[in-house]
């Protein structure tokens, strides 16, 4: 038996390739970190189905009360522990390894997660142009269910959600609005990132969502290269900062 961590992560239909921004932010933390692990890929319907066998436990409700299963999730061998959801598992690291670099140092738990809630809310701006994005980069076996678990939310197919026209437009200024909101907050500080020179968890957070975009959009994308060119080029240089922690480990 393996005893590195097992990390469980969204495949797409390019093999090996991570996507999820959910599932990023642990795999930056892990890289970040140094700590050996494994990468065990699950298709969206198997979610439940292996967070049930390895007792990771479920993250929210769904609208009948019964339980809901995301990822990320986390199965460490030497503490015989699974944890899911991406705050508690940052927290878990930081406890369970405590001689590598922190994500949440000193007294900044708080501090990051109401950043997190205020300038990262889960829905938000930028929705309607990245869920059908996404669901084009899925596999056979996850796109049917992401498609059927969606479209209800929005009450439009997948095709219907990305608005063209003026409409777009408008849209889109949205989604440059909330990245203008994360830039104010970053130019308080000492920089480039949260808490000054080096990243903590909530960089990972916004570095997560630059890879999302990335990955669905296209590298060289008119989406993509837009969100590079704001704030000054902010977030150009704090994707190009991050990359040192991308190594997808299988």
């Amino acid at each position: 038996m393996s005893s590195v961590i097992t990390f469980y992560d969204i495949p797409s239909k390019t093999p090996g390739q991570a996507w999820s921004p959910n599932t990023w932010k642990i795999r930056y933390a892990l890289n970040f970190k140094g700590i050996p692990y494994k990468t065990v890929w699950v298709e969206y319907p198997d979610i439940e189905k292996v967070s049930k066998k390895i007792g990771a436990p479920p993250t929210n409700e769904k609208p009948d009360g019964a339980p809901f299963y995301t990822l990320p999730a986390i199965y460490d061998p030497s503490t015989n522990t699974a944890v899911s959801e991406s705050i508690l598992i940052a927290e878990y690291l930081d406890k369970t390894y405590p001689d590598t670099p922190k994500l949440l140092p000193g007294d900044t738990h708080a501090l990051q997660r109401a950043a997190t809630n205020a300038f990262l809310p889960g829905g938000g701006p930028g929705l309607q142009f990245a869920i059908p994005a996404t669901h084009r980069i899925l596999s056979s076996a996850s796109e049917g269910y992401f498609r059927r678990h969606r479209e209800p939310l929005f009450g439009k197919t997948l095709e219907e959600l990305t608005p063209t026209g003026p409409e777009r437009d408008v849209e889109w200024a949205k989604v440059k609005a909330r990245f203008n909101d994360v830039d104010k907050w970053l130019r308080g500080g000492e920089g480039p990132y949260f808490l000054g020179k080096t990243p903590s968890f909530i960089d990972f957070d916004v570095g997560a969502r630059l890879y999302w975009y990335r990955t669905i959009f296209g590298e060289d994308s008119a989406e993509y290269t837009d969100i590079l060119s704001w704030n000054e080029g902010r977030w150009a240089v704090y994707a190009e900062g991050l990359k040192q922690y991308e190594t997808v480990t299988v």
